[in-house]
């Protein structure tokens, strides 16, 4: 029985898959050499591959559009980006590149709209899709980014109230475009029924009447719907989507400019070599059910939106570590101990569990075994024990001392940073690895370079006040 790591995955898994081959023994992340990187650059270090930012957006547009034209559907896609999941200027433009909007949570997202306008990666023409629960800091930014000419932000009442402070605080001689969040039912096994955010359906044919209707300041043009589970193939999933559906079409009946569905986000990214997700066929009957529905009950077929975060950029991102040592403590579990810790930058695979992509970079042609990851810190939960698609982790033996095993993280470029607090301090002073970007240049080909050193002490010991 062949017993390397090359056997183990052949056996497991089909092999090689879109953005994974190994050559010579070491693995190409979408052709990219990690271990070139690893010799130039040293570990640990965060990777984003910025060129897969545009396949991803690129390819759920193509769904869409394909969803619309076999269904014969009369509205309009439009793919919106959402900030949260990575804030960093690089991330931003991007996503720019290819003709995308903006969805917003706070305030400061609007400071970086008004210095991506500067900066001439937008036109005041851009929707700005303003979700969350609202701060006055919040309102008041919303009021000014409308105040200044942005024809198209597009605050989504999160609360009855928020309605206040825009009557209060915009000046627009145009009415105002709102949307209305739902607030969605959540799963049984959930902790709670009902989202925290948006307004009960109960209650928003009443508010439309008593708040909206007959207002001269203000349009609803936007009905938004989002689960925390995202969009799953189960039958919880679609009943949902389709009281939705129902409630649209009530409203639109006596709210004629009424004229959107917003999705939100949710779509997966893939997490393990064994991911199977059809998302054309989620996209075909997204768009099937949204026009059956309305077919039914006799009213136009809204515009789509969709607010993609972890899709448009998870998968451009990964993590890059040394294994330092191994650790025998019993004669069952064998540790490997990596140059860095998974709180600090793995945060989610600490908070929520979250399981990666993770695959060795080097030594594909050893023996493997059964091992348990450990982080640097001093936490009892720095550790990493299982994938998403088996209860155990499973790299190469530790055979040639001369050669470190490498081992990466893969599609982690989605929220890691923003959680993890990027600059700040870190558990048991960790510092946040270096950051390597790979993008294009102006001819078209790839380049790589430094965009932030690891962290320094001096730079934690004044944050503390050192």
């Amino acid at each position: 029985m062949n017993n390397t790591y090359t056997d183990l995955v052949h056996q497991t898994f089909e092999f090689p898959q879109e953005g994974f081959e190994v050559k010579d023994n070491n693995l190409l992340f979408n052709g990219l050499d990690i271990r070139a990187l690893i010799d130039k650059y040293g570990t640990p270090f965060k990777l984003t591959y910025l060129p897969k930012i545009g396949m991803q957006i690129n390819r759920a547009k193509k769904m869409f559009q394909d969803a619309i034209k076999k269904n014969k559907y009369d509205g309009n896609y439009y793919y919106c980006y959402c900030t949260k999941s990575s804030h960093f200027s690089f991330i931003m433009e991007e996503t720019l590149k290819h003709q995308v909007h903006i969805e917003t949570s706070f305030a400061y997202d609007l400071d970086i709209v008004t210095k991506l306008y500067e900066r001439k990666k937008i036109t005041k023409d851009v929707f700005v899709i303003c979700n969350g629960y609202k701060t006055k800091t919040y309102t008041r930014s919303i009021a000014k980014l409308i105040n200044s000419g942005f024809k198209n932000v597009l605050p989504v009442l999160d609360n009855k109230e928020e309605l206040d402070d825009y009557s209060k605080f915009i000046r627009s001689k145009d009415p105002v475009k709102l949307g209305i969040r739902i607030a969605a039912e959540e799963e049984p096994t959930f902790d709670f029924y009902t989202s925290r955010l948006g307004i009960a359906s109960r209650d928003i044919l009443e508010f439309y009447v008593d708040k909206l209707k007959g207002n001269p300041k203000f349009e609803l043009k936007m009905l938004h719907f989002f689960m925390n589970k995202g969009i799953k193939d189960d039958i919880f999933y679609w009943s949902q989507f389709n009281k939705v559906l129902n409630l649209y079409c009530q409203l639109k009946k006596i709210c004629p400019e009424l004229e959107s569905i917003n999705l939100g986000g949710g779509f997966p990214i893939k997490h393990s070599l064994g991911f199977d997700y059809d998302y054309a066929y989620i996209v075909n009957e997204i768009v099937a059910n949204i026009k059956s529905v309305c077919k039914k009950n006799k009213v136009e077929v809204p515009d789509i939106y969709t607010e993609f975060g972890s899709f448009t950029v998870g998968e451009s991102g990964a993590v890059i570590y040394s294994v330092l040592g191994e650790k025998q403590q019993n004669d069952r579990e064998s540790w490997y101990m990596i140059d860095s810790s998974f709180i600090t930058t793995l945060p989610d695979t600490w908070g929520i569990g979250e399981k990666f992509l993770m695959l060795p970079i080097n030594k594909w042609d050893q023996e493997y075994q059964e091992v348990h990851l450990g982080g640097l810190t001093c936490d009892g939960y720095d550790f990493y024990t299982s994938e998403e698609h088996i209860n155990a982790v499973f790299l190469p033996k530790l055979t040639n001392a001369k050669e470190p095993l490498y081992i990466g993280f893969f599609h982690t470029g989605a929220y890691q940073d923003q959680l993890s607090g990027y600059g700040g301090i870190k558990h048991c002073l960790i510092p946040s690895p270096k950051h390597v970007i790979v993008g294009q240049d102006k001819n078209g080909q790839l380049k790589d370079w430094l965009y932030a050193k690891e962290q320094t002490s001096q730079s934690m010991l004044k944050i503390l006040g050192y």
